[in-house]
């Protein structure tokens, strides 16, 4: 039974998480300010503070001044309403949380979830995975007639979440993992996470998740097929290679994957904001400035070139331009992957599909192209969807994707 309590746009925990927030900002526009300010006084020789972008003296302490009351305010604000969230939570009741409110925290751990991951933030999306708009919880599983042995994992891209797979089309409501449902049977299990996190580490928690899924779904798993649009093909990718490593169970009954606009190679918007941070960094006066540049998650980072593995950013600066490092990592053996791909303009061409793809997403990087042998990943010729004026979301609501899913997996 849907609950009748109303949808809360706001949380007793937000309240503290804007007080999170606030305090970090003051502490980055302070640091900001000062780098800047040592900028002008080292072009007149006067030296550095404790670090090259600190002052020193009487205005150094003043800097330190403002981090200190900052820091104790900070604290204090959030202890306080630390204690006061039981009373708010009892005051707001149990209503499900707005879509609105879903969707701008998705926005949030899409750009800096990894922050508010560190700072212990309850903005922070814990992975979970979603039945019928519900988390699953394993101590109260779903009953065996709400479910089938098909199932679909259905995991969303950067920014997003479980509920934006629902768009509107003339007016009617499309949704390609329930026509999946309808048409053959599948049981739609959805993911929502935070994209603002490696995508190694993410592919990580779902490689946990899936291998649970399996041991405590109430009825046998026949069939495992993931649908997964944008970054949540790479976290798929990168589970799978995590599995691997382990033996996992999952993947031996996995048996399709589509990629809705994934980026298997990057997407040149990210790397476009890595030129950012070069040429902010180009002069000692806007040095300091490329701190802004520099907020974007590992997440969105890992869009460079589709970092799928641990080992392609550990120990490495993800804000320094270098080239491409990662690990080839080939499509998995004995499952039929498909790959969508979409692009704004009409008809194929050299440039279009290089720079104008669907707005986020090379055609080529869609499709799994690559100059070098070693990093295509060859999907079959059948297993190819190209969709013209086309954006990238809009990939989640054609209806000629739909035709040709049911296609696929049927």
């Amino acid at each position: 039974m849907k609950n009748s309590e109303p949808n809360h746009h706001l949380r007793a925990t937000d309240l503290r998480a804007a007080a999170l927030l606030a305090t970090q900002a003051t502490h980055a526009i302070t640091s900001m300010a000062e780098g800047v300010h040592q900028s002008v006084w080292r072009t007149l020789g006067a030296p550095a503070g404790a670090s090259p972008e600190q002052t020193r003296g009487l205005t150094g302490l003043i800097y330190q001044s403002i981090h200190g009351v900052s820091r104790l305010v900070g604290q204090g604000v959030v202890a306080a309403l630390t204690r006061l969230e039981p009373l708010l939570q009892r005051l707001e009741g149990q209503g499900e949380e707005s879509p609105e409110r879903a969707a701008v925290v998705a926005a949030l751990n899409g750009v800096m979830g990894d922050r508010l991951q560190a700072s212990g933030n309850p903005l922070a999306t814990p992975m979970a995975l979603r039945l019928t708009g519900q988390v699953l919880d394993w101590r109260a599983p779903p009953q065996t007639s709400q479910v089938t042995g098909k199932v679909l994992i259905v995991i969303h891209g950067l920014c997003m979440n479980e509920l934006q797979w629902t768009s509107q089309r003339a007016g009617q409501s499309v949704n390609h993992a329930s026509a999946l449902s309808t048409a053959l049977g599948y049981t739609p299990v959805y993911v929502r996470y935070n994209s603002g996190l490696h995508v190694s580490d993410n592919g990580h928690t779902l490689d946990h998740q899936l291998n649970q899924l399996l041991a405590q779904w109430p009825v046998p798993v026949t069939e495992l097929s993931v649908l997964a649009h944008s970054m949540g093909g790479l976290i798929t990718r990168s589970a799978l290679h995590a599995a691997n490593q382990t033996d996992k169970a999952w993947p031996r009954l996995l048996k399709n994957v589509v990629f809705l606009g994934t980026p298997h190679h990057g997407s040149p918007l990210e790397r476009a904001g890595n030129w950012v941070d070069v040429l902010l960094g180009s002069t000692p006066y806007t040095r300091p400035l490329a701190k802004l540049g520099q907020l974007r998650s590992a997440g969105v980072t890992d869009l460079r070139y589709g970092l799928l593995l641990d080992a392609d950013w550990q120990g490495r600066d993800r804000f320094q331009r270098q080239p491409d490092g990662r690990i080839p990592v080939p499509l998995p053996a004995n499952v039929n992957c498909y790959a969508v791909a979409a692009t704004l303009a009409g008809k194929r061409s050299p440039v279009a599909d290089r720079l104008t793809g669907d707005g986020l997403v090379p055609l080529h990087s869609a499709l799994g192209e690559h100059d070098d042998p070693l990093r295509c990943l060859h999907f079959a010729p059948a297993h190819q969807l190209i969709v013209y004026r086309t954006g990238h979301l809009q990939l989640l609501g054609d209806p000629q994707i739909a035709t040709q899913l049911q296609r696929w997996l049927g």
